[in-house]
Parts: C-alpha cells; structure tokens; sequence
C-alpha cells in the first residue's frame, strides 16, 4: 500500500507541475504517467499477500477487525485492508531464575509461599499455541503482545494459587506431578478464553530454602545410613547361621566318630602304622608296645 500511495503523490506532483508556467509544465504529463503506473504496481502488490507456514492472518479494514483469517499461502485481497501475521505453531514461554535463559533477562523465576509458609522458587515452561479461529479475537480484544498480557501473568497467578494447598517438601518430592497437573488444569481454561491453547505445563526446577534443603539431605543421609546398617546386621545374622551349622556339622561328626571307634580298632590301626614304617626303605624307627602303655621308640639314627 506505501507503493500505492507514493504513486498518489507523485501524480499530485505531475499535476502541479501541468499547471506550472513554462517550463516546468512539460514534465507535468511523463510525471503524472509515472505516478499511474506506480500508483497501479502498488495497488497489483497490495492485493496479493502471502501467509507462511504456521502463520494466519487477520484482516483490519480502517480499524475494524474482519471476521475471516488467511491461511498459509498466497492470497487476492482489498488493497485497503492490512494484515496482522499470528504465530499458530507450538510457543515456549519460560520463566527461570538462570540469566537469560527466559524471555525476561535477570531473575525471572516465581516465588511462591506453600501450604507452610515457606517461601519456594520455581522454574517453569508454558509451551502453548494460538488457536488459529480466535486470531481475530486476540487482535481485537488483546493484541499482538498476548505473552504479556496473557501467558505471563494468568501462569504465575496459577502457580501461586495452587502452591499454597502444598508443604514445601511435598512440593519438592511426592506431589510434584500433582501440583503440575493442577497448574495446567488451571491455566487451560484460562488460556481458552483468550483465545490460546496449551499444550503442556513444564515444572522445570523447585528450589527449597536452604534450611528446609539442608534438612531434607539429612534426612535422606539418615535413611541410607539405617538402610545400610540394615544390610550389615542381615548379613552378622547370616555369618551367625552359616557358624552355627558349621559347629553343629562338626560336633555331630566327632559324635559319631567316638561312637564308632574302639579300644580294639585302635590297636589294630597302630600294628598297621608300625607295620608300614618298619617295611619302609627310609630311616628306621622300631616302636615297641604292647598297646595298653607308652611305646618304646627305637631309631638307628
């Protein structure tokens, strides 16, 4: 449309130039022709506009929004009518306590108060998209900054609002995935009436205070110590088992060995021992005895 309007000036100046003295009015005709011809390519480029991949657009026509949007591609229309370009794919918004790792520089991440009074940070990613029949809706009612009109606050409130039914600890451990359902519960149908669409709700990171933390890791250190120590006496109890039996092993043995030996037995092992070392090509050593007393022990050596 500036095409088209620059041409409207150029023919005003052709035309002043016309009624000019000489001799400025001869340029008057070749100007007023170039201002045509512009004002003709400005109006052929006004009517088309092409929409991206992803992207609608919604129709102003001096100040009123059009009913309709434009989907992706190339589309005729009024050359008066300007078009606003609406995002409908999935956005992220991310609010976090790291330096420029959100949309807002510093510290952006949410301080709320839980259930017992202590005061939790939390990080935290919306990702959601615009519905592409509302774009009209949101340009006329909200506009074109809807993250901080909409997103920014209507997801911090949520938060704030849900975190207080949580203790601090439970938030941080048993009932995170409870606290992030119900934040998303929240903040989707908040988001729907504004023309948005959530997609997911993203706890990223919940800091405790430093005395709550601190407590906390004790309290874990005390559990794997009992845990531990747990282990240890199963395994005194097994160790205590394992020697019982090995006792019980040995005194049934020497029970049954002393039941079955003889005064009898034993001197016929000892005739066969002396037997052995007589009949031996070593060194000799003669025992004699009768078996009732100390043997006589006779060696050449």
């Amino acid at each position: 449309m500036f095409i088209a309007i620059l041409g409207i000036i150029i023919l005003i100046v052709g035309i002043v130039l016309k009624r000019s003295p000489e001799p400025s009015n001869r340029f008057g005709g070749i100007v007023n022709r170039v201002g045509l011809v512009v004002i003709v390519i400005g109006l052929a480029l006004s009517m088309f506009k092409q929409i991206g991949a992803g992207e609608v657009g919604v129709q102003t026509l001096f100040g009123k929004v059009q009913g309709g949007v434009l989907g992706s591609g190339l589309h005729i229309i009024n050359p008066l009518v300007e078009v606003t370009n609406f995002e409908t794919r999935t956005q992220n918004y991310t609010m976090s306590g790291v330096e420029n790792e959100g949309q807002k520089s510093g510290d952006d991440a949410i301080r709320v108060l839980s259930a017992d009074g202590l005061e939790v940070t939390i990080d935290l990613s919306v990702l959601y998209n615009v519905n592409p029949e509302k774009a009209p809706y949101i340009l006329q009612n909200i506009g074109i900054n809807y993250e901080d009109k909409i997103v920014r606050p209507i997801t911090r409130t949520a938060i704030r609002d849900n975190a207080v039914n949580y203790q601090a600890v439970d938030l941080y451990s048993t009932k995170r995935a409870e606290f992030q359902a119900r934040i998303n519960q929240t903040i989707t149908k908040s988001f729907e009436k504004n023309g948005l669409q959530v997609q997911q709700i993203l706890v990223r990171n919940i800091s405790l205070p430093a005395s709550v933390k601190a407590s906390i890791e004790s309290k874990i250190q005390a559990e794997q110590d009992a845990q531990k120590m747990q282990f240890v006496l199963q395994k005194e109890r097994q160790e205590a088992d394992r020697k019982r039996v090995e006792a019980q092993g040995i005194a049934d043995y020497q029970k049954i060995i002393s039941q079955s030996l003889s005064d009898r037995q034993l001197q016929y092992e000892s005739i066969k021992a002396q037997k052995e070392i007589a009949l031996s090509q070593n060194a000799k050593v003669i025992i004699i005895g009768n078996g009732k007393g100390n043997p006589i022990m006779l060696s050449d050596k």
